[in-house]
């Protein structure tokens, strides 16, 4: 009797492992699948965007302060506190990012990819 205990335990622990090892599986094969559409550009390429967007947030101007929205309180002690403070531009620091990240790189337009492709098919 024992052993067929021991019997079941193992089984069920080999199949817990399995199960396991399973969702492991379909965890990276779902990541592929979401990852499937993507475009794919180089880590070299990433490391100028990541460089782009650093210099861009660090040279930006956060001592703008039409661009926030503050809402104040009174603390215990009778002091005013910022008690939140919101980035309401929040367009202006997205478009010096987009700027920065498009001067090191140069663009070409998608549709003249296809429309190349379009004339070199009917010439052939």
């Amino acid at each position: 009797m024992s052993e067929t205990k021991e019997m079941l335990e193992a089984t069920v622990k080999g199949l817990q492992d399995k199960i396991g090892q399973l969702n492991m599986d379909l965890k990276s094969k779902q990541q592929d699948l979401e990852d499937a559409n993507k475009p794919v550009i180089s880590s070299t390429v990433m490391n100028v965007v990541n460089d782009a967007i650093n210099e861009a947030i660090e040279n930006y101007n956060f001592d703008n302060t039409d661009q926030y929205e503050l809402d104040f309180s009174l603390d215990y002690d009778g002091k005013v506190q910022a008690e939140t403070i919101n980035l309401t531009d929040t367009y202006e620091l997205m478009e010096a990012i987009v700027t920065k990240v498009e001067k090191q790189f140069k663009i070409k337009d998608d549709n003249s990819q296809v429309n190349t492709q379009t004339v070199a098919e009917k010439v052939i």
